[in-house]
């Protein structure tokens, strides 16, 4: 009887060994859920728990700052305000450390350990401040973190967005929630190519500019989340928002033709005023290198329509130069210029042809986006920084989108390039996605959202670390969902009043209209002669840019972006400004006419 006892307590044990493990359980020994996904994770007993009482321990001047702009995040995410402290750690404080020893590290890894107390160290104030974006991730889906330790340090060093503000304009608030989510997903480049509202030439200050405030104001919040904000002015070619006012600087054909689009690279002039305004956005952009462009200088033409350019080549560099060589020679002469005031030049891959006899200077980087004749394993062997910028990794506005879960299922990572894939990632800085207005009408800004957030996960990710940590994109996405927006995130899809019918009054005039919102987050005005839209004057990439440009009823199109509208909230009412033209209208001698908004002051609409 007692080895039959023995036995069945034997069982008991075995059964209670052998039982399966609670789901909790087998969660907490995998990696917690991040954006991108880390790279390493040893499972420790025990959890993190995130209380009222928390501080931020941080000793030195760097490690202050990073508490600092974590401190506030942590109450925008409304997690409460929680004090930055120096000295020892207790349990539930989160400690701050930069150990500029920990070579291991990199620039921009992390260490982060979970326990009774968590720690975020990294060996520069950058592997600091990337430590607690994931920190942000994990307290977004509770303030429960099971313990453990992970080092986590990117692949790649170049990790970014390019956006074209080029010609039509692009809300503030949408650029600064921009630079907030690629933070808060470990993206650390926005190239910008747009146009800064020139002091130096006001000839060329059509609308789609930026204020300099304007611009400062973006930089500094880059600075605060370690987004280095790139700026871009493409030349030779795609000139035109810089000298459509300049017939003196334009190239001219061998019938006299001007060019507005195409800088006469041949002139001195030419170039003084191109690096006239490297000088001018130096004001305003502090960043580490300055973007050319460079790209499609002949695009729908040739050289040989051109030839002043053949005898400026030959004139400088010998009989045998080719009318590539002068486009070459523009590029290094920017290159020596931006080298001299402490920038690094990047160009775009697809005007190395080939052609030409005089090589582009060394160190510059490339920005890989179309298959041409130069290989991108040439391009490397010749000793340039290569960027994988693949026209499969563009949005274009109206037009082409990327297959982020195509990319996603084939694991791409930034070794895949247009026509080629390497086997090494030697010499690869990085990679981007890219932002193009094609079709300035063809989406809205928050339509434009909707695509980019997926993308921006997906670029971050495979930069960073694993380009498919997930069995499954549905899973991959699941991620994204999880840790959701980056504090301080704006929705800019809220509409501030109900639909409804209001008066809207300013100055004398009044406006009868019915508020519809509209899908994606704006709204349309609507009276029985239609919708209010924005007609008139000069198109630039289908939209109406030219100020003074009409607002006026037209038979209401859903389809229609131009007729929707934001009520942008200021003291004593609203500004209405047109979501595609990004200009305010107001009255004007019986008609209603748009206007850049530090051109003419806006009307303030009052609704009743």
């Amino acid at each position: 009887m007692r080895k039959r006892l023995r036995l069945v307590a034997v069982m008991a044990v075995l059964t209670l060994f052998l039982a399966p493990v609670p789901a909790i359980a087998r969660q907490e020994q995998s990696p917690p859920v991040t954006v991108p996904a880390l790279s390493a994770w040893t499972p420790e007993s025990g959890s993190y728990v995130y209380r009222t009482g928390a501080r931020l321990v941080a000793d030195g001047a760097a490690e202050r700052r990073v508490a600092g702009t974590l401190a506030d995040d942590l109450k925008a995410a409304g997690h409460g305000r929680v004090p930055v402290v120096p000295g020892g750690a207790r349990t539930g404080d989160i400690v701050i450390d930069v150990e500029p020893a920990n070579a291991s590290l990199g620039t921009e890894g992390y260490e982060l350990h979970a326990g009774k107390r968590l720690s975020v160290t990294g060996a520069t104030e950058t592997g600091a401040f990337y430590g607690t974006r994931t920190l942000l991730q994990l307290l977004a889906q509770g303030d429960r973190i099971p313990a453990g330790r992970t080092v986590d340090v990117p692949r790649y060093k170049e990790r970014g967005v390019g956006v074209c503000a080029c010609y039509v304009h692009i809300s503030l608030p949408w650029l600064e929630n921009l630079v907030r989510e690629m933070a808060y997903n470990k993206l650390n480049q926005l190239l910008v190519e747009l146009k800064v509202k020139s002091d130096a030439h006001p000839e060329a200050n059509t609308w789609g500019y930026y204020t300099k405030d304007e611009i400062r104001r973006l930089v500094a919040l880059g600075e605060r989340y370690h987004v280095e904000i790139i700026p871009e002015i493409n030349s030779p070619g795609h000139m035109d928002p810089w000298i459509e006012n300049r017939p003196d600087l334009q190239l001219t054909d061998a019938d006299g033709a001007k060019q507005p689009s195409r800088l006469d690279i041949t002139q001195p002039a030419a170039f003084a005023y191109y690096t006239g305004l490297i000088d001018e956005y130096a004001q305003v952009f502090p960043s580490t290198s300055w973007h050319m462009g460079a790209d499609e200088y002949m695009l729908g033409s040739d050289f040989a329509k051109y030839p002043q350019i053949l005898r400026y080549a030959r004139e400088k560099y010998g009989p045998d130069a080719t009318p590539q060589d002068a486009f070459i020679d523009f590029v290094n002469r920017v290159h020596a210029y931006a080298a001299a005031k402490g920038k690094k030049l990047r160009i775009w891959n697809d005007g190395l042809t080939g052609a030409n006899t005089v090589p582009v200077a060394a160190g510059t980087t490339v920005e890989h986006w179309l298959n041409v004749a130069t290989r991108p394993s040439q391009l490397l062997a010749q000793g340039y920084p290569l960027m994988n910028a693949a026209y499969s990794l563009y949005l274009v506005r109206g037009g082409f989108h990327s297959d982020t879960k195509g990319l996603y299922d084939q694991s791409w990572d930034p070794r895949s390039f247009e026509g080629e894939k390497l086997a090494s990632a030697e010499g690869i800085t990085g990679a981007k996605i890219s932002l193009w207005p094609d079709n300035g009408r063809g989406e809205t800004e928050n339509e434009v959202s909707g695509e980019l957030w997926p993308a921006l996960r997906h670029i971050a990710q495979a930069t960073w670390g694993d380009p498919h940590p997930d069995a499954t994109y549905a899973e991959f996405t699941a991620r994204g969902t999880a840790v959701g927006h980056a504090p301080g995130w704006r929705d800019l899809t809220r509409v501030p009043v109900a639909d409804g019918t209001y008066t809207l009054t300013t100055d004398g005039r009044s406006l009868d209209v019915e508020v519809r919102r509209t899908a994606d987050g704006y709204v349309t005005l609507r009276t029985a002669d239609g919708c209010l839209e924005v007609r008139g004057g000069k198109l630039t990439l289908n939209v109406p840019l030219q100020p003074g440009a009409e607002a006026t009823w037209q038979t209401c199109d859903a389809t229609n972006t131009l007729q929707r509208w934001e009520l942008e909230p200021v003291e004593g009412g609203y500004r209405l400004v047109n979501v595609i033209t990004q200009m305010t209208v107001s009255p004007n001698g019986g008609r209603l006419v748009q206007y850049p908004p530090d051109q003419h002051p806006p009307a303030v609409w009052h609704l009743s």
